[in-house]
């Protein structure tokens, strides 16, 4: 049976949310699956919503209705996959405790803004990081509040030169993890749709979601 996905897209253009959603769009279409593409938190008060083997939000920095929150929660408890990448799932609701119970981070800081860090593959073993190594990366180094909870797959060192006292800090970058029923993936990569041009973070990203996806 073909799977199905939503991915909901809005909030600040700097994380440019409907070309990242295009591009999802695009990536789990070659993968077989139907979606459907929408703007705003909207899309998450859908009573069929748990019926979606896979949802994708693409929302940063912005605000939702508890109803809308509670659909979102309670389908992805019921069995629907929850996938996502840097602001765009790791900072979409900065006032719901909820929501980022149910993604295992939340982003706080990123010091020195745009830089070149390293990320390290902390679980090569693991399906979606299998054959990626270490890579360079030039982008936000995300400093988040992560739950302990969470199978890292990869991480980033945070050194002394923009904030001091953070130097030798490791920070989730990957990670996996079970909400309810529910499968959770979340890569703090991807400022931009941009990025996703980086095939390191593209192969994670699109191996995530797919992992992340109900079956």
């Amino acid at each position: 049976m073909q799977k199905t996905a939503l991915i909901a897209w809005g909030g600040w253009e700097g994380h440019t949310p409907e070309r990242s959603a295009k591009i999802v769009r695009d990536m789990l279409e070659r993968n077989g699956f139907t979606v459907t593409l929408g703007h705003g938190t909207e899309m998450f008060a859908d009573p069929n919503l748990a019926s979606f083997d896979l949802i994708v939000p693409v929302i940063t920095m912005s605000a939702i209705e508890k109803a809308e929150l509670r659909n979102l929660t309670q389908a992805v408890r019921w069995g629907s996959g929850l996938g996502g990448f840097h602001g765009t799932m790791g900072d979409s609701f900065r006032n719901e405790p909820d929501y980022q119970f149910m993604t295992g981070g939340q982003w706080v800081a990123h010091p020195g803004d745009i830089i070149d860090y390293t990320v390290v593959i902390s679980r090569p073993d693991d399906p979606i990081t299998s054959g990626v190594g270490d890579f360079a990366y030039r982008s936000e180094q995300y400093y988040m509040h992560v739950d302990p909870a969470n199978d890292v797959l990869a991480t980033t060192s945070f050194t002394d030169a923009h904030f001091p006292g953070l130097g030798g800090v490791v920070m989730p970058v990957v990670w996996k993890r079970r909400y309810g029923a529910g499968k959770v993936f979340y890569s703090s990569l991807g400022h931009t749709a941009d990025e996703f041009a980086v095939p390191e973070m593209a192969t994670i990203a699109e191996r995530g979601l797919l992992w992340a996806a109900r079956g």
